[in-house]
């Protein structure tokens, strides 16, 4: 009697248990340069640069206290430069026209009735560049 309840048990669990579902098997890449989804760009990126063990040994030397102080005293000379340039052309006693030259570059400006045209000369290796400045009028604004 116990044989049969346990087989009863047993066929009635066999008959409750779904019947099992196959289906193809489908690879998705991970690496978004492969197909894979873009959100993942970030963290792969992440983990590459956590792995690399090399280094620039240029970007050393870059850092160093006097290449850093020499960037910084280039960087304000070029900007006191830039602004007597600016107060020169456009300043309270503008001039006309006028040629400033330093180092390897050659600055000419012409005012004319409603812009000032800049051609900035690269002695060098003689490329050119024109930038035209609209000149604002109290009544442009």
């Amino acid at each position: 009697m116990t044989r049969l309840i346990i087989s009863a048990a047993v066929a009635g669990a066999f008959f409750a248990i779904p019947p099992a579902r196959a289906s193809d098997i489908v690879y998705t890449p991970i690496n978004p340069s492969f197909g894979g989804s873009p959100f993942n760009s970030a963290h792969l990126l992440g983990i590459a640069s956590a792995q690399n063990k090399y280094k620039d040994p240029a970007s050393d030397s870059k850092n160093s206290p006097a290449d850093q102080f020499v960037r910084t005293l280039q960087s304000r000379l070029l900007s006191s430069l830039s602004t007597q340039i600016t107060n020169l052309i456009f300043g309270e006693n503008a001039k006309d026209s006028g040629l400033i030259k330093f180092g390897d570059q050659e600055i000419s400006f012409v005012r004319g009735l409603d812009s000032v045209t800049l051609t900035i000369t690269n002695l060098s290796d003689g490329s050119v560049t024109e930038i035209v400045v609209p000149l604002l009028t109290g009544g442009d604004f």
